[in-house]
């Protein structure tokens, strides 16, 4: 894989330089210390994979990523965890957290040579086990924090303007994201819509009476747009419908 560094820490520079040197599948074409330069190199020349670090002068790397059409894999490298959810968002290949291993540098680099080998294009953030959630896991944006929820424990969401209460076994959470955005990340085979104001986690369901769903002493209310969807899949045929 071709591939170049945007880095602009020389000690940072050295260390992936020597770790791509030794690494037989990667071929380093330049090395460059800002973006705003290694945006003309890539306006001129197209690479398999790039190492960004997101504290740039001038251009972050996070802002790099967006001007970038088509997009190479990226790998970010950076020491600031706090980024990792946004590197997510850019579909990045991996987030490395500095400093990181010669073998998680691999691990980083197998990844990419994985997805170019499919042809698949853009992929999904696989970082570290630290920073990376599983698929059974979510990070929400909860006013200027990111909150991990595990999907399972999710009982139920309600629609809340722009925003939505996420409502857990334990807890509840103002999220900054609409009911549609979690219709796109919950497993149908468990969530379904069942009110323009709620979707629900059906795992977590204790009974339906009277066009009403009971969980946990709270009453969810079946609209009639969604009600024979919902009793359609979930139900069996011979289910009474009160």
């Amino acid at each position: 894989m071709t591939c170049i560094i945007i880095e602009d820490q020389p000690h940072a520079q050295s260390i992936l330089e020597r770790y791509i040197g030794e690494t037989n599948t990667l071929d380093l074409l330049e090395t460059f210390g800002d973006a705003l330069a290694a945006r003309r190199f890539l306006n001129a020349q197209s690479v398999d994979l790039i190492f960004l670090d997101i504290h740039l002068p001038k251009l972050s790397g996070i802002d790099l990523v967006g001007l970038l059409s088509p997009q190479p894999k990226i790998i970010f490298t950076t020491a600031f965890s706090e980024y990792a959810l946004q590197g997510y968002e850019l579909d990045a290949v991996d987030y490395l957290l500095k400093p990181f291993s010669f073998k998680r540098f691999l691990q980083a680099v197998s990844k990419a040579e994985r997805l170019l080998e499919r042809g698949t294009g853009k992929s999904k953030l696989e970082v570290d086990s630290k920073t990376n959630p599983p698929d059974g896991i979510l990070f929400i944006k909860s006013g200027s924090e990111y909150i991990r929820i595990e999907k399972t424990s999710i009982k139920y969401v309600k629609a809340d303007g722009d925003y939505t209460w996420v409502f857990t076994k334990a807890t509840k959470h103002l999220a900054n994201h609409s009911l549609k955005y979690w219709l796109q990340q919950l497993p149908t085979s468990h969530f379904c819509q069942i009110h323009k104001s709620y979707l629900v986690n059906v795992l977590s369901i204790e009974k339906i009476s009277n066009n009403q769903i009971y969980m946990d002493g709270d009453k969810l209310p079946i609209g009639r747009t969604f009600r024979n969807t919902f009793f359609a899949q979930y139900l069996d045929e011979g289910t009474s419908r009160n």
